[in-house]
């Protein structure tokens, strides 16, 4: 029972301090307004090991290297721990769990990554039809821009209805699906 509740709280904590990185990490990519109530918070919530990471881990061609690479820590931390409550040794070379502990904790990074995006991409179409002047939907756009652009340009518009989030929502559920789940699953496999 104690193990149980352990790999709950270390997952819930891992996760949503992962899911915050990246949700910061993505927003300085996409160049999203800073002054919005998200951007505010998600850098309050993260500037304490931020901030002193970026001395060690410089950025390169605009990306924050430091908040990327405190998100695969965040979740590489969390594996092992959830690893060691469940008292799993590795089962190949030993010489080779942390770097498979490392590419599986990259995965998980790139699984949240594509449920931010498509939570993203389900409020902007919650957000388009309910309120389109919303004060969250400048940052919304600016994210899902990028997605959409290259679908925006294949599928035209229906009766001046956009079904391009409709396809690019389509895209994310077959990255989870195929890609993603066959990594995570051969190198799970491996620990």
């Amino acid at each position: 029972m104690l193990a149980q509740t352990l790999i709950f709280l270390i997952n819930t904590i891992g996760d949503l301090f992962a899911f915050a990185l990246i949700t910061r990490f993505l927003l300085q990519w996409v160049r999203a307004p800073a002054r919005n109530q998200l951007s505010e918070f998600v850098a309050a919530l993260t500037n304490f090991i931020v901030i002193p990471a970026r001395r060690f881990v410089p950025g390169l061609w605009g990306l924050d290297l430091a908040t990327l690479m405190l998100a695969l820590m965040t979740e590489t931390l969390k594996l092992w721990l959830l690893l060691e409550i469940n008292g799993a040794r590795p089962g190949g070379a030993a010489a080779m769990a942390p770097l498979t502990l490392f590419a599986l904790a990259a995965i998980h990074i790139a699984q949240l990554t594509v449920y931010l995006l498509i939570g993203t991409l389900i409020l902007q179409a919650i957000l388009s039809w309910v309120n389109p002047y919303s004060p969250i939907a400048p940052v919304i756009n600016s994210v899902t821009r990028p997605l959409l652009r290259p679908f925006q340009q294949v599928i035209p518009l229906i009766a001046n209805v956009d079904l391009s989030p409709l396809a690019a929502l389509l895209v994310c559920q077959l990255v989870l699906a195929v890609p993603l789940a066959w990594l995570e699953t051969n190198l799970g496999r491996l620990l």
